[in-house]
């Protein structure tokens, strides 16, 4: 039987998206809400992961009637092995996200490019040091940056016993992972070998799936997703604090309107130089605006947000309602979280759906090949389009919801030890008296089986409450920013201690950390405490969630997170529930192997409820107050 259409009102918790809710439906555009009722009820067996096409020998259905699928897997092998598929889809994009860094820095390294360049150099300097590179802090620059580009991109092979960064972790997580085998050798290694055991006739042990499942994560997180999170910050810069604006209001009825959606800065980057450029300036103004607007969506939003301090228009379930405006000239998307719909919402309006990926083409799209030696030309090119959109829009199908909201954004680990006078210690000092009790990062997506955001912004409220200072990556960004929790002000939502502290930085009691492959520097961040105090980072203070989650990509953030021994929320499980074995390890079992495991809570207060005596636990066993 068909779930009951939810109203509008139940869909999502802020005005602008109900406005352009009501405005699709007036429109004619469907969206991502119509779809989930059209596909409901979902496939139990597909839910609870129990169904294998893995081989032409199916596909099989896993019931107690049927318990063996026609190799003779039962549910807990196929359970398992789907999976780790899932961990090894989440892995390679963020991981791959990564690998499109350094072919930029080579492009730089080999004066293939003038459009991209390094601006950071101190920081390009700190990590070749960390990896060992001779001369690092004298060598000539681009030798140097050569060095960090080998080591990087050997972390992709599987020639590696451990990738580089994990000189950045503590010796006793080290030691757990070696002692369980689930030490990361190398990205496309793990991957590969994922793919292997999961093939019929392999790893036919859920438990031993599971373990290369968090190899795999591992891999990711402390290699793919870090890499792209450093060489980000050292070919655009490392963010640092500045105020910036978040809604649909940031679009702006009498300019150019130009979007960038998707996870990679390589491109947006690109369009926000050619949207400056006074020569592009010109045309649009001779074409009758104002000027040229870019606002981000998503991950690659975030990306020039916390550099650029360029405005957000959404968050995953925002981007059809952004086109819903009629304002919009361009939708400009690299890859991930681009939904396929995107192209049949801008087909409604004026609006031209751009790619810019050769591995996310989108069929019926205007494509660029983005090229590092030709990017600039290209970005030009895009702005161009969106240019001549202009004078196509209809006046009368224009309708922008409410206004923007204000946010402060651009904090890094360098921001953040900047902020506290260039050492941990006054932030160790605030844990150790209680006033910051704890650290929870809030992460991910936006899934439209939740009320939109409820989830992200009922979690972020609950935790700040009582004095769990909270870290945002991702599309929580946004969510915290519509509820004005990314301003300093928002101290008066806290409890005394954490008002106290953010009070005297200055800063807000939910910070914005980034996009979410910067997920890593948080992992980086708990590590730096847990060598400070001496300790591992299982015995730390701290936790993360993702109360909205969607995709493979989230799980794989989990998976890492709780490998690295931190414990992690999820507001709705995984398909795993058709195997008691494999909901017990990730629920229960994990915590004796890793020192951390997953919980799963849909009601915000309740998760909050459980992440707070998590974080009191930890500090009893650190002989801390709770």
């Amino acid at each position: 039987m068909a779930e009951k259409k939810k109203s509008i009102e139940e869909k999502s918790l802020w005005e602008d998206a109900r406005a352009m809710l009501r405005k699709a439906e007036r429109d004619g555009v469907e969206t991502a809400w119509d779809r989930l009722e059209q596909q409901t009820p979902h496939c139990k067996f597909c839910e609870l992961g129990t169904s294998c096409r893995n081989c032409v020998m199916g596909p099989c259905r896993i019931t107690a009637k049927m318990p063996r699928g026609v190799c003779g897997a039962d549910a807990d092998v196929v359970v398992a092995r789907n999976f780790g598929r899932f961990i090894a889809g989440g892995s390679a994009g963020h991981s791959d996200h990564g690998r499109d860094l350094i072919e930029v820095l080579e492009a730089i390294v080999e004066g293939e490019t003038k459009d991209y360049q390094i601006k950071d150099e101190a920081k390009l300097r700190r990590i070749a040091d960390e990896l060992g590179v001779a001369d690092a802090a004298g060598g000539e620059l681009l030798a140097v940056a050569r060095a960090v580009m080998d080591i990087l991109y050997a972390d992709f092979g599987s020639r590696k016993k451990e990738v580089a960064f994990l000189s950045r972790v503590p010796e006793k997580r080290r030691a757990i992972w070696r002692s369980l085998g689930m030490t990361p050798r190398g990205v496309d290694r793990e991957i590969a070998e994922m793919m292997h055991r999961t093939h019929m006739g392999c790893d036919n042990d859920a438990a031993s799936t599971l373990v290369h499942a968090a190899r795999t994560a591992l891999a990711d997180g402390w290699a793919g997703s870090m890499i792209g999170t450093e060489l980000s910050d050292v070919i655009f810069g490392t963010p640092s604090p500045k105020k910036s604006t978040v809604n649909l209001g940031v679009i702006k009825k009498e300019q150019v309107n130009i979007l960038v959606h998707g996870h990679n800065p390589v491109v947006s980057e690109m369009i926000v130089a050619a949207a400056n450029d006074p020569g592009m300036l010109a045309l649009a103004q001779k074409a009758g605006a104002d000027g040229i607007n870019v606002a981000g969506l998503c991950c690659t939003g975030n990306e020039i947000l916390a550099r650029q301090g360029i405005p957000m228009a959404g968050n995953h379930l925002m981007t059809e309602l952004a086109v819903v405006t009629g304002a919009v000239e361009a939708v400009v998307v690299d890859y991930q979280c681009i939904m396929p719909s995107l192209l049949q919402a801008a087909g409604c309006y004026h609006t031209k759906f751009i790619t810019t990926a050769n591995k996310a083409r989108f069929t019926g799209a205007v494509h660029f090949d983005i090229k590092p030696a030709t990017a600039l030309k290209q970005a030009k090119e895009i702005v161009q389009l969106a240019i001549d959109g202009f004078g196509r829009r209809d006046p009368q199908r224009v309708e922008i919801p409410g206004e923007p909201v204000e946010i402060m954004t651009g904090f890094s680990n360098e921001a953040v030890l900047s902020a506290l006078g260039g050492s941990l210690t006054p932030l160790l000092e605030a844990i150790k008296a209680g006033k910051i009790r704890g650290v929870v990062g809030i992460v991910g997506c936006n899934n439209p089986k939740f009320q939109q955001d409820s989830g992200n912004v009922g979690l972020a409220k609950a935790l700040i409450e009582r004095d769990i200072l909270v870290l945002v990556t991702g599309c929580v960004t946004t969510a915290a920013g519509k509820a004005g929790l990314l301003l300093p002000e928002a101290i008066d939502q806290a409890g005394p201690g954490l008002k106290e502290i953010c009070g005297a930085l200055g800063i807000p009691p939910v910070v914005h950390f980034g996009s979410c492959v910067d997920n890593s520097r948080i992992i980086h961040l708990c590590a730096l405490i847990a060598d400070a105090l001496g300790v591992d980072i299982s015995d730390l203070p701290v936790a993360a969630s993702s109360p909205e989650w969607y995709s493979e990509k989230a799980a794989a953030i989990g998976m890492y997170a709780v490998a690295s021994g931190i414990y992690t929320h999820l507001g709705l499980p995984p398909n795993i529930l058709g195997s008691q074995t494999v909901t017990d390890l990730a629920l229960n079992g994990l915590e004796a192997l890793v020192g951390a495991t997953f919980v799963v809570e849909p009601d915000p207060r309740k998760a909050a409820d459980l992440l707070e005596a998590r974080i009191v636990r930890k500090r009893q066993g650190l002989g801390l107050p709770g």
